[in-house]
């Protein structure tokens, strides 16, 4: 295997180091080990690799093994800091600047080059940081979803994996418990820890050095248990994550832990079984689902996005809608018309009034489904809607498909129907003209702004991780 250029440039350095060290120039070495001293000097500045013979003649001309010439260590602080600039210089975040490299001779002292330096780590710094623009991250989410879309929402590696992960734990039916959930973490060497400081900003803390994954010590409000929590860090692990090397790579590892997590929460071998005996009754529900495996509504209903079209040809849509009626999560590949932006992104989208995942909130019982057929420019759709409530307000979960599929689900003799014309303004956004011509200009409301409209989107290789306290937390529990 040929060697690096940071291999060579080492080598060169350690050449120098001895020469200089024995008083030769490099005429004079030359002359020793039999060759001319411009071809040495190639050799010192990392630009050609020598052959062993001439490494053997140049170890015994200074007095050293050719071990200690190969060595990868720098041979002093000054060679340390060129090698180091020289790597800085020739790496991609440089290159992109268009910029001179900056040349380095013996006229330019070591505090000089510290000081490039510490520019070249402060742009290297701001560079892993994956700061995006709210256009970038919704244009990474779409790219995304539209992937999952041509995948069915299937990963069959994950759904593999996570099996394999299962029945090493002993793990046979019913809803997946706490304790198995420790055997799983024992068997990757992490020890589950329950902390009431973690970080504000940090669902879960992974301690890679000591084996410790820390978790709070009760579940959070809006579903995320600590089962849930506990598998996505491992996850990471058995994935083979690196640090994300941008917002949509982190997009990516989000979604990946999520759906192991799901899979381990609801085997694919069971949950198909449990599907089907369902679709034979004539009698699928996301809340005999979610009962079932012991998991949140929102959890059961994206877990049938995975599992009904890649085994039961059924496609859908899911969809999270806060209490404003703003999208905050969705899948489809059943055509239902939904609001996007320029982009192509869905999230932040306020959905359809006539929607049910908008309308439910109006029902005064939150503890069951509620079914209703919606007519659209795409065709007619059964849907199925939970609402909830968390710290963070009002939101509704949604699952629906075509409605030659309403035949499998509980619900389909619902009478409920309503019709939507969107996205044509007239459907739900634009008043009625009586309306708006009795008040037009006769009204001045003060409109509430949301402060996030102004936030830059969260910075660091993971989005809105505040690494000064997760590094406090670590030091404390250590």
């Amino acid at each position: 295997m040929a060697p690096t250029p940071l291999e060579l440039s080492t080598l060169g350095h350690r050449i120098r180091h001895q020469r200089v060290a024995h008083g030769f120039t490099l005429d004079e070495l030359g002359e020793r080990v039999g060759v001319a001293g411009s071809q040495l000097s190639l050799i010192e500045n990392g630009k050609r690799e020598p052959k062993l013979s001439l490494l053997q003649a140049i170890a015994t001309a200074t007095g050293v093994d050719v071990t200690d010439l190969l060595s990868s260590e720098p041979p002093n602080r000054r060679a340390a800091l060129e090698i180091e600039l020289d790597r800085a210089q020739s790496g991609t975040v440089f290159r992109q600047l268009g910029v001179a490299p900056v040349k380095v001779t013996k006229g330019i002292s070591d505090e000089t080059i510290e000081s490039i330096l510490g520019l070249h780590r402060e742009l290297q710094r701001r560079e892993r940081e994956t700061i995006a623009t709210p256009e970038e991250a919704r244009r990474a989410n779409t790219e995304l979803r539209l992937r999952m879309r041509a995948r069915n929402n299937y990963l069959p590696e994950i759904e593999r994996l996570a099996e394999k992960q299962l029945k090493a734990a002993g793990h046979g039916s019913g809803a997946l418990t706490h304790r198995t959930v420790s055997v799983m973490a024992g068997q990757l060497g992490f020890e589950l820890i329950y902390a009431g400081d973690l970080p504000h900003s940090a669902r879960s803390v992974t301690d890679l050095e000591n084996g410790r994954i820390y978790l709070p010590p009760a579940s959070i409000p809006g579903g995320h248990g600590l089962r849930s929590m506990a598998l996505q860090a491992m996850a990471h692990r058995l994935l083979g994550h690196e640090r994300p090397t941008d917002y949509a790579d982190f997009l990516q590892q989000r979604l990946e832990i999520n759906y192991y997590a799901a899979c381990c929460l609801m085997p694919e071998t069971a949950s198909v079984a449990f599907l089907d005996q369902a679709k034979r009754d004539r009698d699928l529900a996301v809340e005999d689902f979610r009962d079932a495996f012991g998991v949140t509504h929102e959890a059961a209903g994206m877990r049938m996005s995975n599992l009904l079209t890649q085994h039961f040809g059924i496609p859908l849509h899911f969809l999270r809608v806060d209490g404003s009626g703003a999208i905050s999560r969705v899948y489809e590949n059943d055509d239902l018309p939904l609001p996007m932006d320029v982009t192509g992104a869905v999230e932040g989208q306020i959905v359809c009034r006539r929607f049910l995942a908008r309308s439910a909130f109006a029902e005064q019982n939150r503890t069951t489904e509620h079914y209703q057929y919606t007519d659209t420019p795409a065709g007619t759709f059964w849907c199925s809607t939970q609402t909830g409530t968390t710290d963070a307000g009002e939101f509704s979960i949604t699952v629906g498909v075509p409605f030659d599929d309403a035949k499998w689900f509980r619900g389909r003799e619902t009478q409920k129907r309503d019709v939507s014309t969107c996205p044509d303004d007239a459907c739900c956004r634009r008043p009625p003209a009586e309306t708006a011509s009795r008040w037009a200009g006769k009204a001045w409301p003060s409109a509430r702004v949301h402060m996030h409209m102004f936030s830059p989107l969260p910075r660091g290789a993971f989005p809105g991780v505040d690494d000064n306290e997760v590094y406090a937390f670590l030091d404390r529990h250590a």
